[in-house]
């Protein structure tokens, strides 16, 4: 037997012819075996690259499956509106018109903008004068030329009329609806009543009289309340304070509680679309409490420098940490709101991260970041090294000239200044509204 045969038994010369016979049958069984598993190796192996592939490939298919729905869902928005906007030019222009003291505009203001718009093309907007608010109510927080810019800043406004009486008689409202072409005149649906007298009566007498329903949970008079109480039940993820609060106290942080549904962000997110490929997304971020004339200006000069502005709004504990007191005045679903209805900001960072990251940057596709040189936040520039390190880092970071130097600290030492004359105003306009909230829950 051979060493070199590992079937040498089948060479004995001592084996007989049927055992060579049958060794021979064995070893090419044997070797055709070992050729089969071959083969299934190398054809399992051809198969598992194959597959792996084929895999890969499919991912890649998948992905820029998922990427061309994203463009055409995309492109689908882009021309629903176009078509909105194309019917609207094609029917008759109906003109809507509007009034009011709009002092420290809020988003429930906003809302009714674009309540008063739905009904019609076009929105007109009001502003009464100081001296007539004065007469009517007692002095206003906000000059009538700041109250103008908050309401021209409004996406849901098309014009504004300036020194409008807070009471209009016949004569005014004939000259305003000659004058701007208005089809109906528009009020919330609560009362307005002055020394017993119907504000809006000259107006019901011509049958163009249209009411649209209040936003519940938010007045000029709760804002107040909120400066007065110094309280910070309003804040959105709030633990409930101890008992032992006054009555007074209850009643102003139960109407602060607005209640933020996805509907009500999606219908001021009317028009929101993310930015094209090419276009300079320039970013802003900051806490936006009592949405004012200073953060308007601002956001003003900030569009100028890109092709869409991202502003992200803090939460209310990021905001509470840096200010202190009951800051913020506006939780966070009421100031993100409130930026989302400016006709300068394209889309909004809901509870923004307060120091600005690589990642962040890279996933919103941020071009520049951008503050403005007057803050609402006294100790900001201090942040900036800690809180724009990395935009720092990029050189993207840009501080611009505040072109208005208003804050919500003038609208604080307001109060402060004439705090007894508006803790009375405030209790009195508080009953008012709590009766008024109280008749439309027993009207359900």
């Amino acid at each position: 037997m051979t060493t070199s045969d590992p079937f040498g038994l089948a060479s004995d010369d001592c084996c007989s012819p049927m055992h060579r016979i049958l060794w021979t049958y064995v070893k090419e069984y044997f070797y055709s075996v070992c050729a089969i598993a071959l083969t299934s190796v190398v054809v399992g192996g051809f198969l598992y690259v194959s597959n792996s592939r084929r895999r890969k490939s499919l991912a890649r298919e998948l992905e820029d499956a998922r990427a061309k729905l994203h463009y055409l869902q995309e492109k689908l928005l882009r021309e629903e509106e176009d078509s909105t906007n194309k019917e609207k030019k094609k029917k008759k222009e109906i003109r809507i018109f509007i009034d009011g003291a709009f002092d420290m505009l809020h988003f429930g203001h906003m809302n009714a903008f674009r309540l008063a718009r739905s009904l019609g093309t076009k929105l007109i907007v009001g502003v009464n004068s100081d001296d007539s608010i004065t007469q009517c109510k007692g002095s206003p927080l906000m000059s009538e030329e700041d109250r103008i810019v908050m309401v021209s800043a409004c996406k849901f406004v098309d014009e504004v009329v300036p020194n409008c009486p807070y009471i209009m008689n016949e004569q005014y409202l004939d000259w305003v609806i000659k004058t701007y072409n208005i089809d109906y005149v528009v009020h919330g649906s609560d009362p307005c009543i002055v020394d017993g007298k119907d504000v809006y009566k000259a107006a019901k007498k011509t049958g163009k009289y249209r009411s649209i329903p209040r936003t519940e949970g938010v007045s000029t008079t709760d804002i107040v309340g909120r400066m007065l109480l110094l309280t910070k039940q309003h804040h959105y993820q709030n633990v409930d304070d101890e008992a032992g609060d006054s009555c007074k106290q209850e009643s102003a942080s139960r109407q602060s509680k607005f209640l933020t549904t996805s509907r009500m962000l999606q219908l001021f997110s009317a028009g929101v679309h993310a930015p094209k490929p090419g276009q300079r997304v320039v970013y802003v971020d900051g806490a936006w409490d009592l949405f004012h004339p200073g953060h308007v200006s601002f956001l003003k000069e900030a569009k100028k420098r890109g092709d869409y502005l991202l502003v992200g709004v803090h939460g209310d504990n990021a905001v509470n940490r840096q200010r202190g007191g009951n800051l913020p005045l506006m939780n966070l679903h009421e100031r993100v709101l409130a930026v989302l209805g400016c006709r300068y900001v394209n889309d909004v960072v809901i509870d923004a991260p307060y120091n600005i990251t690589q990642e962040m940057i890279q996933s919103l596709n941020i071009s520049e970041v951008v503050r403005g040189s007057c803050s609402d936040d006294l100790s900001l520039a201090k942040d900036d090294a800690m809180r724009y390190e990395v935009p720092i880092k990029l050189n993207m970071f840009t501080v611009i000239t505040s072109s208005n130097s208003f804050s919500i600290h003038n609208i604080i030492r307001r109060i402060q200044k004439n705090h007894d004359s508006f803790q009375k105003r405030f209790e009195c306009k508080q009953e008012a509204e709590n009766e008024f909230y109280r008749s439309q829950v027993s009207s359900r």
